[in-house]
Formats: structure tokens, sequence, C-alpha cells
């Protein structure tokens, strides 16, 4: 088990890549804070790792409320003393406004999908600073390289700017990513992203068309799209120990759709 009785929040939790997250490091051995919005879902996943064995319970959050992400670490701390892990998974994606391209939507999106994290780290930093250790995994996606994709937002007679907001937080928190990386560094905490490409989730199906599929599975070397356990083993490195000299990167896991370097 390579986080045995580690101390992880994984905010988003309650679905899609977020709860594969959570089942994988419970089977990894760690006690799990299913953090999220919809507290139905958060109970649900937690009791599915309890039914397996595993320890979890469940947590409130609004990862765009301050306040809320604040209660959300101190009532971790209460319960098991420390904080791990932190997988900054949550975000607006399932109901995404694809075409809404309005300025507070823009703020919305940008407030969950990057300032979020951004919350989420601060709550639980001065529990990591006192530790000596910690390591945080912030959720971007392969979205955030799609420059080429920007054009076909537009077309000649578009009369308004698209706002790009999914793209654009995506590309905030690889940036978050490396300036926490190397602010937090000092104090022993890893902070590292993770890059899903395509990954067959409730939320990827009701965006993304049947007739599309082919074409995306041809972008990838590998000629696939990918599950949300093809994710969980890159989290289970950068929570582990095995980890501890690897920060700052933005890691995709997309079957070799972006090739950085």
């Amino acid at each position: 088990m390579r986080l045995y009785d580690k101390v992880a929040i994984i905010t988003g939790a309650g679905q899609g890549i977020g709860r594969a997250y959570a089942l994988r490091f419970a089977h990894e051995g760690a006690r799990i804070a299913v953090a999220d919005l919809n507290d139905a879902n958060a109970a649900t996943v937690a009791k599915e790792i309890q039914g397996a064995g595993g320890r979890a319970m469940a947590v409130h959050v609004d990862v765009a409320d301050e306040a809320s992400t604040q209660e959300m670490a101190k009532t971790v701390v209460q319960a098991w003393d420390r904080i791990d892990i932190l997988v900054n998974n949550a975000g607006i994606f399932f109901d995404l406004e694809q075409q809404n391209n309005t300025l507070g939507y823009l703020k919305k999106v940008l407030d969950v999908n990057m300032i979020g994290p951004w919350l989420c780290a601060r709550a639980v930093f001065p529990t990591m600073r006192a530790q000596g250790k910690g390591k945080i995994i912030n959720q971007s996606s392969g979205a955030a390289w799609m420059y080429a994709m920007a054009g076909y937002a537009m077309n000649k007679d578009s009369t308004e700017l698209p706002s790009y907001h999914y793209s654009l937080s995506k590309a905030g928190v690889n940036a978050y990513t490396h300036f926490m990386a190397a602010a937090l560094g000092q104090f022993g905490i890893n902070v590292n992203a993770i890059a899903p490409g395509v990954t067959m989730t409730d939320a990827t199906r009701k965006h993304v068309p049947d007739a599309m599929m082919g074409a995306i599975k041809m972008m990838s070397a590998l000629r696939r799209t990918l599950e949300p356990e093809d994710i969980t083993g890159t989290a289970v490195f950068l929570a582990s120990d095995d980890s501890d000299a690897v920060t700052g990167q933005v890691i995709p896991v997309d079957a070799g759709v972006a090739m950085l370097g």
C-alpha cells in the first residue's frame, strides 16, 4: 500500500475522475476526505469506500468560498490530526455552458476551476507546513493547450469574442502549479498537476458527440480515449513518497496527445 495511513482530501470526489481518485487512494491505504459540494454524492462515495474496508468521511465544500475551504481543512484535521495530500479535482465541467461567453460566467468558471485550487491550497498550507511535508495535486486538462481549437469558436460572421473559459481556467491551474511549487518547496510541500485527455466520464459523454470520438482517438498516439481509472496511477505516484523529488510539473495523461518537452 503506497499511501498507507496518509490523509487525503480529494475535492469533487463525489463523481467522475474524483471518485476514481478516492477509490484508488483508499485501496492504497489512505484515509479519504470525500470533499464535494454535492453532499449526497460525497456520502455515497464515502460509504462505498467504507464498505470495501477503507476509511473515509464525507466533507462539504464549496471550493470557490474561502470560509468553506477553511472549514474543510479544519474538519479533516479535527478528525485525523493531519493532511498529507490535497487533490484539487473539483471544477465546473459537467454543467459547463460552453456557449456562454458572458463576463459573469467567465468569472464563475475561473472562481471554481482556477481560484478554487488556490483557496484549497491556502487552507491546507498551515497544516502541511507544520508537518514539514505535503503533496498538492492540481487537476488541469489537455484543454489548456488546445490553442488550435480556439479558431473554431469563431467564423467570419462572429461578432463576439469568446471567453475560452474552461481552457483559460486550466491554463491558470498550470501557472498556479508552477508558482506554488516554487514557493512551497522550502516547506517540504510538492505541487504538481495532472492534465487528463478525453476521459470517458458522464461529463465527457454529455459534451462530446459520439461522431467526434473517432477523430479524438486518432489524435492520440495510442489511438484511444481514457477511463477515469487510467488517471489514478499517476495521482498515486504524485501523492506517494516516490515523487518526493518531483515538483512543479504538469503531467499529461492523455494517451499521447500533448507531448511536452
